[in-house]
């Protein structure tokens, strides 16, 4: 049985390169998903809501390889759409104003039955405090810039920049929320070496 690299076969979604930015057109894909606000370096809820994403994504794995479909593919790496009612809540670095969905994308073939039973079989075993909150639902964002940042969060600002800039000069605006992929571990890897993909959707 080979082994699904999503992040292969959309390379172009998620191996951006750190020296360039670019276009990019995302298409309708399907996400587990948590909403919530607040600062993520201190809300409990934002720690709350990956501890309920990651084992749904990986119970939905397992089900599928031992299942019918008997299909192996890897786990996709964790990403954050951020927004604010206030825009300065961003530019003044005033975190509490944060609101955030945390999400993991899914394969087409997942479908809201399996959620719903890895869901189930979750909740027999984990009972994660933000289970209840996960939810199934397809996104799309469309025209859009994006660039590969490595580095910590707070050093995320030229390359955010940079990013507007490149969609100004392009002649078009900045829509929707601010995106970003976490490609490391960032349990398990060092800050400065962390890679975080800054989307920005455009118009």
């Amino acid at each position: 049985m080979g082994k699904i690299d999503f992040k292969k076969s959309l390379k172009h979604l998620y191996q951006p390169s750190v020296k360039e930015i670019v276009s990019v057109d995302v298409p309708q894909m399907n996400f587990l998903m948590v909403d919530g606000a607040g600062d993520p370096n201190t809300s409990q809820s934002f720690s709350d809501a990956i501890e309920a994403l990651y084992p749904v994504a990986y119970t939905l794995k397992f089900m599928v390889k031992k299942g019918p479909l008997a299909i192996d593919y890897g786990v996709m790496p964790l990403e954050a759409l951020w927004w604010s009612d206030d825009p300065s809540a961003f530019t003044l670095g005033k975190k509490d104003d944060w609101q955030w969905t945390v999400m993991i994308m899914q394969p087409e073939f997942i479908t809201c039955e399996m959620v719903e039973d890895a869901v189930a079989e979750v909740a027999k075993k984990k009972k994660p405090v933000s289970l209840p909150l996960v939810r199934f639902e397809s996104f799309s964002e469309g025209k859009s810039a994006q660039t590969l940042h490595i580095g910590h969060f707070s050093e995320e600002g030229p390359t955010i920049e940079k990013v507007h800039k490149f969609i100004e000069n392009s002649g078009s605006q900045l829509v929707g929320k601010h995106h970003e992929i976490y490609l490391s571990d960032l349990r398990r890897t060092a800050p400065e070496k962390w890679k975080i993909i800054i989307r920005q959707p455009m118009t």
